[in-house]
């Protein structure tokens, strides 16, 4: 097991349910999935592109991605329907745990100028969505081997029911939020 897991168990529900006043454990929010999306514009003139971006989630997720199409066609960008934009993986369970803990302790204290992340990138339903720059940040994705630096969105899903809870729930795991 997971040591976030363990420390979800042992302090973040305790914790939670002094602080939100729950009367069942089950009520406590939890961190249901965490999705990695690249977005790849420059995949219409070159599509190796994609195969690169695919190569470095999967190294970073340890779980092959999913490539994903556009769905309508837009001339000014010489985009077609169904051509590959980018691509995106979904973390469950203790893959989901040990990529947050692998983020939080390892890759974030790599940021360069790292001052926190935002806490303003809630989206009103408890889930949670912050950007990274570059894939470098991450210590499975080997320097030499890298094509272009190329950045992402992480979201973290969870079943809080207000912002707040989500970011408490966040900040237990050891989210280090902008003060």
């Amino acid at each position: 097991m997971t040591r976030l897991k363990d420390i979800y168990r042992k302090d973040i529900v305790p914790g939670m349910m002094k602080e939100f006043k729950y009367k069942n454990v089950m009520q406590v929010p939890r961190l249901e999935k965490i999705v990695l999306n690249v977005g790849l514009g420059e995949a219409t003139q070159n599509i190796k592109v994609v195969d690169h971006a695919v190569q470095d989630l999967t190294s970073i997720t340890g779980q092959k991605p999913v490539v994903t199409a556009a769905k309508k066609s837009i001339a000014a960008f010489k985009l077609r329907q169904g051509m590959p934009v980018g691509c995106m993986v979904t973390l469950r369970g203790d893959r989901m745990y040990e990529f947050l803990d692998r983020f939080i302790n390892f890759a974030l204290p790599r940021v360069r100028d790292f001052k926190g992340v935002s806490d303003k990138s809630f989206d009103g339903r408890g889930s949670y969505t912050t950007g990274v720059r570059e894939q470098i940040i991450f210590v499975e994705v080997e320097y030499d081997k890298i094509d272009k630096i190329r950045g992402m969105n992480i979201t973290f899903v969870t079943n809080a029911k207000t912002d707040n809870e989500a970011k408490v729930l966040l900040k237990y795991f050891g989210m280090p939020f902008r003060s």
